[in-house]
């Protein structure tokens, strides 16, 4: 079986029909369209009605989801990343260090923000995912360099 990739989660019910908001929905808004398949907890399910209300994906499955489902979708369906772009999944384990080499941690997850996005380390270290920040992402070498200032100084 293929690996899956997170795109979103069952959110809370819109409506009486078994429709719901999508919670971290992937920005492919052809993802939730109708006929499109998504994978509810590993096992596939149909998207048989699509819409949006407050700027968000609310769908309706062939089968039921329960609240706090993952949504994903087999890894080879996505589209490559354009330039200097990273699916979350590409991120989360790489190792991450300071320029001049000294380690922080690796990355745990990718937290969504209202302005960008945010590393969050093993550390604990919270580190803002723009070009101020990350100097390189080297997915070959596991690792992801940021310049000075975005840790505090280790004594």
């Amino acid at each position: 079986m293929s690996e899956l990739v997170k795109v979103g989660r069952v959110g809370k019910p819109h409506g009486l029909d078994g429709s719901f908001f999508v919670e971290h929905a992937s920005e492919d808004e052809e993802r939730f369209a109708k006929g499109a398949t998504l994978h509810v907890d590993g096992e596939p399910a149909e998207i048989v009605a699509s819409k949006r209300s407050r700027g968000r994906p609310v769908i309706r499955l062939d089968r039921e989801a329960l609240r706090g489902a993952e949504l994903a979708v087999p890894r080879e369906e996505l589209p490559p990343p354009g330039e200097d772009e990273y699916y979350e999944f590409q991120l989360v384990g790489l190792a991450v260090e300071e320029e001049g080499g000294r380690p922080l941690g690796s990355v745990a997850a990718v937290i969504p923000g209202p302005a960008n996005d945010v590393l969050e380390l093993d550390s604990g270290l919270l580190l803002p995912l723009v070009g101020a920040c990350i100097q390189q992402v080297d997915l070959d070498a596991g690792r992801i360099q940021i310049a000075r200032g975005f840790a505090e100084p280790s004594y």
